[in-house]
């Protein structure tokens, strides 16, 4: 009987997904509305995504535009982008407020490559966790006889297999956002 790597499957699924969640709310320079993703604003007691709060658009290649629906919320909005540190500027106006992404210099590119790098780092170190938790699992099916030393060993070429494509997966999605801020 071969083991089933469904569960290790959908871990590595989810380490590819985290992984580009958390580029996406990286900036590089360009407006995108996904940056304001980890945003959560203080609304009438309790806190909230700012997408539940105002529409976020893009007003040109450098500007987002937050209309919030209630604008009592503007100030709570302003405060809450401000406090999240994501380099960003804020200004706001009768219509709501503008976040200004800001020229990326070299030492910015540098150091946002450096934030890319420990990013990928965390998504592998999840990989090679779950990678050893199934090995320890083949290991001890094949010692209590549920499966073949032949088997044990197919397990662990597969286990391999799909490691080293969710590494590669891993890998093409930091060098996509690599060239993206390096460019």
């Amino acid at each position: 009987m071969a083991y089933s790597f469904t569960t290790l499957k959908e871990e590595f699924k989810k380490a590819g997904e985290w992984l580009t969640k958390e580029y996406s709310q990286l900036h590089t320079g360009r407006a995108t509305p996904a940056v304001l993703d980890g945003v959560f604003v203080d609304s009438y007691g309790s806190k909230m995504p700012i997408k539940n709060v105002a529409a976020v658009s893009v007003e040109d290649p450098k500007t987002l535009r937050v209309a919030p629906w209630d604008k009592n919320l503007i100030k709570e909005i302003e405060k809450a982008i401000t406090a999240q540190n994501l380099g960003l500027s804020v200004a706001t106006d009768d219509a709501g407020i503008r976040v200004i992404f800001p020229q990326l210099t070299t030492e910015t590119r540098t150091s946002l490559v450096k934030i890319l790098k420990a990013k990928l780092e965390d998504a592998r170190v999840s990989v090679r966790a779950d990678r050893e938790k199934v090995w320890n699992d083949i290991q001890a099916q094949e010692k209590d006889g549920k499966i073949s030393e032949d088997d044990k060993f197919r397990g662990k070429d597969e286990l391999q297999k799909l490691v080293d494509e969710v590494n590669a997966t891993l890998e093409a999605l930091f060098e996509k956002k690599e060239k993206e801020v390096m460019n």
